[in-house]
């Protein structure tokens, strides 16, 4: 996903100050305000294949 994609999705959850994010910082700010881990790239044999980062976090 693009980081302009992304910083969509953190507007449409109202995360302020989505342009000063690095793009894995705002998946992890992202992931937290779904109510989810704040786990991009921090889990090296992660087992949730559901997840909307799982192809870009395995990379």
């Amino acid at each position: 996903m693009t980081l302009k994609l992304v910083r969509e999705k953190a507007k449409t959850l109202q995360i302020k100050y989505i342009n000063q994010y690095r793009k894995d910082t705002l998946i992890r700010a992202i992931q937290q305000a779904e109510g989810n881990s704040p786990c991009f790239k921090n889990i090296p044999d992660c087992q949730v294949y559901g997840c909307l980062w799982r192809d870009e976090c395995t990379q």
